[in-house]
């Protein structure tokens, strides 16, 4: 299967960005994406949404994310 935007060379990412709340930043789940644009992004999803939760507001400086492997 292709990517039909890969094939078209439309800029865009192949992660999840992950909104938070806290402050509106965002984040990706594609460990090589560095623009959090939504427009970038297919899938996007609030952080509360994630399985495990989020515990943004808990502990700064811990990373949010585990990277998709």
């Amino acid at each position: 299967m292709e990517c039909a935007s890969c094939d078209a060379g439309i800029d865009h990412c192949h992660g999840t960005l992950v909104v938070h709340p806290e402050g509106g930043f965002t984040e990706c789940t594609d460990a090589a994406c560095s623009d959090g644009d939504r427009v970038r992004h297919g899938l996007i999803v609030d952080c509360q949404a994630l399985g495990s939760g989020c515990d943004c507001a808990a502990t700064p400086g811990k990373p949010l994310l585990r990277k998709a492997s």
